[in-house]
């Protein structure tokens, strides 16, 4: 059978935590036919979701790592991946959306544009994902999906508008409208797989949707190439075609202009199927996206691949993860196809490697495939590769770009309780850190202690868990430390020379220029650099081979700064004159004298310590917003700004440093009797005030001194 490529979708679920994704994405297997029962994520069967297969997911009734299956809708092959939606496992949102052509964005209609629903928006346009929204639990007290599409223009900046509204809204809620084909449609066969029930749109909803339709097709119509559609508009209203309308919101999907928002309720099976209908309508298949390589070979050249299938082979391998048989690695083919027994070139070890076991995915159940084609996700196994290579036909030299680490925040020192338990923790380590970036392990070899880092506590929490669980490694846990950083705020001047005569040739090396802070990036989408190396020197005061042997010196200075051995970010480096002797400069000379030129104006440039400051999101009944304000003003946060819904909930946004967030759940379920819930992400490094400064590096002195340095 021929692979048809117009007829896929790739998509992604993700959204804030508690909207309910994972409950669309069991829906969406159930009217499919891709799983002849439905169960719930706190499942009273005892069964648990499909998608979340982690028994620690099951427990927690959350959603940890992404899992991927595929269905058939009307004709139509759909990849879907269900994403986390705790801030703690972005990387899966990430490492999602790097390889999906499309994403459903969930929102709940109570909440509304929520923290993380703010981040994964971010995440869809660093990768220029196109979306659309499905408003859910519209069943729910006080739920008001107009309100929230308001909030996708205000908070998200999105063209945004209602295809669907809903009859009835909370416990009244029957069905929803189709703002496109002016129909009602009803779903009275609740979790039967029944056919959507047609109707005409009752009376006392006409106006409304006559009124609403036209703010669709305004909204469609600013999107750029909808000319037939504006003249339609202006000429003739009536004339309008249901055809005419779909292709004028795909085209304003697909180049991100428009949002086309749908409502339902997942729990209650309303809204499902029109929203698959959706995917299929809106959402691109592979041939529409634009998928770029780098030329390896040609200096990193962008190329445009082609989604076809008798072309040269390239595929990115976008998670790993150890199954039961071994590594499983999922990958996404860009480009050609791929069969059992074909070599592939891995282009970051430049290894050669056989395609053996070719699976498709379903949550944790697999399938057997002989050939993967264009625009497919799939799994091979048994493939040495790190998260995120490339693999590609031998003739082919090129990279896809990687997607974006961000840096973990929070660290842990952990202690194996016997010899057994540390072989196992090795192994379970080892794993993880292949598996997820943003997971990360070193040994200090100051104290010798495995230190764990991640993006939170939960992140943390989960691992450990995993360790005991998966691994039968039992470990005891360290204080949680905070990423601290240095900095310096001022510019200093450093003129140093070092020399060292041994017998033999001696060393000889001499640096001179400034250091001074990094000047803020001009515009909102720069990201600010940590580090920057200026060459100012004139007329080989330092010889040409020399140069990168200062920045080398000078990288190696910032790892660890000397208030509190934390690394230096933020700060530019300037070597502008020098000295140098033919038979004793080398470049160790010129690394050391490097080094200590950073370290000898690093106190003049008045150093300061940088904590990590939490964009922190509480979320409680209104009666408790006293004592949410007490919490977060004890704990040096700063409120930014307080909401209330109407419905006796409010919703405080602060920014609160890391450091004193610690066991903040704890403290917030007995100020608001477990009513109240936050979620919290890294907003930005700010300074820490001078009583902390100096409790801090009187505690890294006692810690040196304790070592014996």
């Amino acid at each position: 059978m021929p692979h048809d490529l117009m007829g896929m979708r790739n998509i992604g679920i993700s959204a804030h935590i508690d909207s309910g994704k994972t409950t669309l994405s069991e829906r969406i297997l159930y009217y499919s036919g891709k799983i002849h029962a439905i169960h719930e994520v706190r499942g009273k069967d005892g069964v648990g979701a499909t998608m979340d297969s982690m028994e620690l997911e099951r427990e927690r009734g959350i959603t940890i790592a992404s899992a991927a299956t595929n269905v058939e809708w009307k004709g139509h092959e759909i990849n879907i991946i269900d994403t986390p939606g705790h801030v703690d496992f972005t990387i899966e949102v990430e490492r999602s959306l790097r390889v999906l052509d499309g994403a459903i964005l969930v929102l709940c209609s109570v909440g509304g544009v929520q923290s993380q629903s703010i981040t994964v928006d971010r995440q869809m346009k660093r990768y220029r994902v196109p979306r659309i929204a499905f408003v859910n639990k519209c069943d729910r007290t006080g739920a008001n999906p107009y309100r929230v599409r308001d909030q996708l223009e205000e908070k998200l900046g999105l063209n945004a508008a209602l295809v669907e509204i809903p009859i009835g809204l909370e416990d009244k809620l029957e069905g929803v409208i189709d703002l496109v084909r002016m129909k009602a449609l009803y779903f009275d066969g609740g979790p039967t797989r029944d056919e959507v029930r047609e109707a005409e749109i009752p009376e006392n909803l006409l106006d409304e949707a006559k009124k609403k339709r036209e703010e669709l097709l305004d909204a469609v119509s600013m999107c750029s190439g909808n000319d037939e559609l504006i003249e339609a508009l202006l000429e003739d209203p009536d004339s309008i075609t249901v055809e005419l309308i779909k292709s004028s919101i795909r085209r304003g999907t697909i180049n991100l202009e428009f949002c086309p928002v749908f409502v339902g309720s997942a729990y209650k099976n309303k809204g499902i199927q029109p929203l698959l209908d959706g995917v299929v309508d809106y959402l691109p298949n592979p041939t529409e996206v634009k998928n770029v390589a780098l030329d390896l070979d040609a200096k990193e050249k962008e190329i445009v691949l082609e989604s076809k299938e008798d072309a040269k082979p390239v595929i990115l391998a976008f998670k790993l993860e150890d199954g039961r048989f071994g590594q499983l690695t999922y990958i996404r083919v860009y480009q050609g196809k791929i069969k059992k027994g074909d070599t592939l070139f891995n282009t970051r070890n430049k290894r050669k490697f056989n395609v053996g076991r070719l699976v498709k995915m379903h949550a944790s159940e697999m399938e057997d495939v002989t050939e993967c084609g264009c625009g497919e996700i799939a799994a091979l196994f048994g493939i040495d590769c790190a998260s995120g290579d490339t693999f590609c036909d031998p003739s082919l030299n090129y990279s896809m770009t990687s997607m974006y680490v961000p840096s973990p925040v929070i660290s842990l020192a952990i202690k194996p309780v016997d010899k057994k338990s540390a072989d196992n923790m090795a192994k379970a380590l080892n794993r993880f850190t292949k598996e997820d970036p943003t997971f990360q392990t070193y040994v200090d070899p100051e104290s010798s202690q495995t230190i764990i880092k991640g993006m939170g506590e939960l992140h943390l929490d989960v691992y450990i868990e995993r360790m005991k669980r998966e691994y039968n490694a039992q470990v005891e846990v360290g204080q949680p430390e905070v990423a601290y950083r240095e900095a310096v705020t001022q510019r200093a001047d450093f003129n140093y020379t070092h020399k060292k005569q041994t017998g033999g040739s001696g060393q000889y090396a001499r640096v001179a220029g400034y250091i001074e802070p990094v000047p803020a990036p001009s515009s909102v989408d720069e990201v600010q650099k940590d580090y920057e190396f200026v060459d100012e020197v004139k007329g080989g005061a330092i010889p040409t081979e020399y140069i990168p042997s200062c920045d080398k010196g000078f990288q190696t200075a910032i790892k660890k700064g000397s208030l509190i051995g934390f690394p230096v970010i933020g700060v530019r480096c300037v070597v502008n004159d020098g000295q140098w002797h033919p038979v004793d400069s080398s470049d160790m000379a010129f690394q050391t004298a490097a080094l200590g030129a950073f370290r000898e104006a690093y106190l003049k440039a008045k150093p300061a310590i940088l904590e990590p400051i939490m964009k922190v999101e509480v979320e409680g009944p209104s009666e408790f917003q006293g004592n949410i304000f007490g919490s977060i003003n004890q704990r040096r946060g700063i409120i930014v700004s307080s909401t209330d819904d109407g419905n006796n909930n409010c919703t405080v946004i602060a920014e609160v440093p890391l450091s004193e967030m610690f066991g903040y759940s704890t403290v917030l379920r007995s100020l608001t009797q477990g009513k109240a819930e936050f979620t919290m992400e890294l907003s930005r490094y700010g300074k820490v005030p001078v009583s902390i400064q100096e409790e801090l590096m009187k505690a890294y002195e006692e810690k040196k001194k304790k070592e014996g340095k």
